[in-house]
């Protein structure tokens, strides 16, 4: 482990890993479950988001008002995130006030009650949810672009769930998806900031005892396994009517999983592509032809497969033109790779996109819990930055080479006809 770094794994299975950062006074705390929303049946489809939402709501020892209320009475902030292969619950306090924050999501994650009134009341907030997203053509293009490439395949599906899925699931549904697949060896609590790693296992120890986590002896859950490959889809076109003032356009195929090496050489790639003001695409599209307000790239990662792609927002009389250049910036990145300079720039963006994000406890704390339970172990800030060093104008070619000279998935949401190329 790093210096400041510690970890206990309790006989349940369930990991507390810590960083101590004594320059602060805050710290952050997460309790990071390894189930996401590619775990769920089509029948469970969203149980993942719809628990979320819920295990705020109530335990045998809180209401939902005292939940907010006793972290908020001190200042502190609690929320959750959920993903495809993951899902968070944190809290941000001062140090003084770690205690109560590891008592209330402890409690919240492992107690919860569901009761049937509030599995109503979320059904209803998830479903607006639902409908505000569909109002938001900039992010509905990239569950559109998920869907052309996995098909309906989970990592193809929204997080989120559908009115068709959410709707007739019951409270007994979403609580047996609780019960059983919420299980201490699938979790990770870290934390970071002003704390003591000893004091801090003392208090999720207390928080857990006597809750359905307190359980028997097991070995943590290994990270999820990257050795199957994921059948993806034959690259084609999707086009979602909708009257938008804005086309929006993501291009691009399969990327790389997590596990694949080449993830830091991928990395310097969508640097140069689209990964800021500097970018190709960037330079191109809007700085030289002010085609587009919004122009990059982007690669999502996860255990056993992964997309890169290409997001443009712009005047749907524009889109063929924008379309086109893109074509021509991938088919030249991937014939000829990338300059020296280029090189030098991806990587810098890479090292100091890394480091400054490690700047408060919250993103350490992060940090903790995905090397832990994405990857199994904590690569050293130091590692990292060599890895990324390491990378080569070669292997960056390689990798533009094999993802992008490949026939690529098209997705545009905007006021066109179904089905209906941009003319």
């Amino acid at each position: 482990m790093q210096d400041g770094v510690k970890k206990t794994v309790l006989p349940s299975g369930l990991r507390i890993i810590t960083e101590a950062i004594p320059t602060t006074r805050s710290a952050a705390l997460g309790i990071w479950v390894g189930i996401g929303s590619r775990d769920e049946t089509p029948a469970l489809h969203g149980a993942s988001h719809f628990l979320e939402h819920l295990l705020f709501k109530g335990t045998r020892k809180r209401t939902a008002l005292e939940i907010s209320s006793q972290i908020e009475a001190v200042g502190g902030e609690t929320n959750a995130f959920t993903t495809k292969e993951y899902t968070c619950y944190y809290a941000r306090v001062l140090d003084t006030d770690l205690p109560l924050a590891v008592d209330v999501l402890v409690d919240a994650v492992a107690d919860s009650i569901l009761d049937p009134a509030d599995v109503e009341t979320e059904r209803g907030v998830i479903l607006e949810e639902i409908a505000m997203h569909e109002d938001e053509p900039g992010d509905e293009v990239h569950d559109v672009f998920a869907e052309a490439i996995y098909g309906d395949h989970p990592l193809g599906r929204l997080i989120s769930g559908t009115p068709d899925s959410i709707t007739p699931m019951t409270r007994d549904q979403i609580n047996r998806f609780y019960r059983r697949r919420y299980t201490a060896p699938e979790i990770v609590v870290a934390a970071a900031g002003n704390l003591d790693h000893a004091t801090v296992v003392r208090l999720v120890r207390k928080a857990l005892a006597g809750t359905p986590l307190d359980t028997g002896q097991a070995d943590p859950a290994p990270p999820r396994a990257g050795n199957a490959k994921v059948r993806v889809r034959k690259a084609h076109d999707v086009v979602l009517h909708r009257d938008t003032e804005q086309a929006h356009i993501v291009l691009g195929g399969p990327g790389l999983g997590r596990h694949d090496q080449r993830r830091f050489a991928l990395g310097v790639l969508n640097n140069v592509l689209g990964g800021g003001m500097s970018s190709r695409l960037f330079q191109e599209i809007r700085e030289k032809r002010g085609l587009a307000y919004s122009v990059y790239s982007y690669a999502s990662q996860y255990a056993d497969s992964g997309l890169i792609g290409v997001y443009a927002g712009c005047a749907p009389a524009k889109a063929r033109e924008v379309l086109d250049l893109i074509r021509l910036e991938l088919g030249r990145i991937s014939a000829d790779g990338i300059t020296a300079e280029e090189l030098v720039r991806g990587r810098g963006m890479a090292k100091g996109s890394y480091v400054l994000g490690l700047e408060d406890s919250g993103s350490r704390m992060s940090r903790l819990a995905k090397s832990e339970l994405l990857h199994g172990d904590l690569m050293g800030v130091d590692e990292l930055l060599a890895r990324v060093d390491a990378v080569t104008a070669e292997e960056v070619h390689a990798v533009a080479a094999e993802l992008l000279s490949k026939p690529l998935s098209l997705a545009v949401v905007g006021p066109f006809d179904e089905g209906e190329l941009p003319s």
